[in-house]
């Protein structure tokens, strides 16, 4: 209490100016380099800051406040800080709209939600037969003890030497921070006021930090790096620029090619921050494995099409890459960017940089062939006058190279993941549905392969069955994920991927309807 009482002081001498620079006190972009512990990761403030304003409102900015000016002074009312900061909830469910009274505004404040939490528990247990209502009162739930746990400063923790590290060296790294609202004791601000009669908050905080880097090191500031570089926006404008390139610069094909290499330049430095960040190959979840295959599919169409000679080629890469980027932007809802701790069985480096690595890059190699079916097929329906026999001809050898290239990493990446489960598991195959549907792939496209060599598959049909074959890649890569949630591979589930999944099915099979040509039979 004789905390709060001191900080209303402080306050009040600080209410010369306005009532901005009162609300911002200490809670500045200074602590964007913070170090803090949180889910058992040091990272800057700047990231936990942003990544949790997101999660509860969607936006990772208040008013004109960032999101780590915002964070503090929420986290600051567990010291009598006053704030006029009212965080905002969408409210996406019908139903639920109707349960908040919120059918016109579809949103309501945190701090009404508050005094909603029990009535909204009993509804949620009272649900039966209605799963997506019942995941969106828990997600809800979830967001409203984050919200309470913020301001009640539990929610990030401070580094604090002085209780634990220094009195035993060996206690643990994670020992040595104290929660946001245990940090401030009241004889450390009083002294602390001494010296910084106006902001004793400040000092001690940006001291803690100094502490921390001598201590153990800079190496956390690389993730503010990471998050403030935003390569993952910068990519989606160059692949945006190339493809315009292409499309209105045919004969100035270096422009393109120059852009191409600029994005995929981009899209490796931001996937070794994220290694540097991660310690680890970025390939342990859902948001990471679109940016690889992405990747991976603009790298092999730049080699393909120079050995190949086939510039279009370089347009299919960028198409994939740009569908890619396109949802590390914006299926936020889908795909999580954040950085978290591993599950035991992944900790192997070894395993985890061959296995999932090959296995993710016969998907972006399997996606260029998709690409390159469809167009075909959507140019020969509906632009009959575009169409050139010449130019087919061209891409089914390109889609048969991109289908044999995708086939022998996957089959090694099948092998090395039975010799990861041996040594993990204590068995080399167990049926589990990513392995089931990895083999399912890997024979679908096999027997694909096999008709082409023998010249059982013609053009035509070579054509509708790479189309229709990568929908068996995306059940393998997202629909166990998102659809069967099951199986020992859980450490790679992810939630709200259904209705995507389910849209890509329905006009992958419409158009693959739309295109079919029944071959004439003649007879003699």
């Amino acid at each position: 209490m004789k905390l709060i009482c001191l900080v209303a002081s402080l306050i009040g001498a600080l209410t010369w100016g306005t009532t901005a620079k009162a609300e911002n006190y200490f809670c500045t972009k200074k602590l964007d380099s913070l170090p803090i512990l949180q889910n058992g990761r040091i990272k800057p403030l700047y990231v936990h800051a942003s990544e949790t304003l997101k999660n509860l409102t969607g936006s990772s900015k208040y008013d004109k406040l960032s999101a780590v000016e915002t964070y503090c002074l929420l986290s600051s009312k567990r010291l009598g800080l006053p704030s006029t900061i009212n965080l905002v909830s969408k409210i996406e469910h019908v139903e639920l709209q109707k349960f908040l009274r919120v059918e016109e505004q579809k949103k309501i404040d945190y701090e009404s939600l508050l005094t909603q939490f029990d009535a909204l528990n009993m509804e949620m247990r009272s649900i039966k037969n209605n799963e997506s209502y019942q995941k969106a009162i828990s997600k809800l739930l979830n967001n409203i003890l984050l919200y309470n746990d913020i301001l009640n400063g539990e929610n990030w923790k401070v580094y604090s030497p002085q209780t634990s590290l220094q009195a035993n060296k060996e206690l643990a790294l994670s020992e040595s921070f104290q929660s946001f609202a245990e940090y401030f004791t009241e004889d450390k601000v009083i002294a602390q006021k001494n010296v910084t009669p106006l902001d004793p908050f400040g000092p001690i905080l940006e001291r803690t930090k100094n502490e921390f880097i001598r201590d153990h090191g800079d190496h956390y500031l690389i993730e503010l790096t990471y998050a403030k570089l935003n390569l993952v926006s910068y990519s989606l404008m160059v692949t945006c620029l190339a493809l315009a390139s292409f499309v209105l610069l045919r004969n100035y094909f270096k422009v393109t090619l120059a852009l191409s290499f600029l994005t995929l330049i981009m899209q490796i430095v931001l996937m070794t921050l994220r290694i540097l960040v991660s310690q680890r190959a970025p390939i342990t979840n859902m948001y990471e494995t679109v940016m690889f295959s992405g990747s991976f599919a603009l790298l092999m169409s730049l080699i393909l099409g120079h050995l190949k000679q086939a510039n279009l080629l370089v347009f299919f890469g960028l198409i994939y890459n740009f569908l890619s980027l396109m949802m590390l932007n914006f299926a936020n809802g889908m795909l999580s960017a954040t950085i978290g701790p591993l599950v035991p069985v992944l900790r192997d480096n070894f395993w985890l940089s061959t296995h999932v690595t090959t296995v993710i890059a016969s998907y972006g190699a399997f996606a260029l062939s998709w690409i390159l079916s469809n167009y075909v097929l959507i140019k020969k329906k509906w632009f009959k006058h575009l169409y050139q026999i010449k130019e087919e001809q061209e891409i089914v050898q390109l889609n048969y190279t991109t289908l044999k290239w995708g086939t022998v990493t996957l089959a090694l990446g099948i092998i090395l993941g039975g010799v990861w489960a041996d040594y993990s598991w204590g068995r080399f195959w167990g049926w589990d549905p990513k392995e089931t549907w990895s083999l399912i792939v890997l024979c679908i496209y096999m027997a694909i392969l096999h008709g082409r060599y023998t010249s059982w598959i013609k053009n035509d049909r070579f054509i509708t069955f790479t189309a229709a074959a990568f929908l068996s890649v995306m059940m393998a890569w997202f629909g166990v994920n998102y659809i069967l949630a099951t199986g020992l591979h859980s450490y790679g589930f992810s939630e709200g991927g259904a209705i995507f999944l389910g849209s890509f099915f329905a006009i992958q099979i419409a158009i693959i309807i739309l295109t079919y040509k029944k071959e004439k039979i003649t007879t003699a």
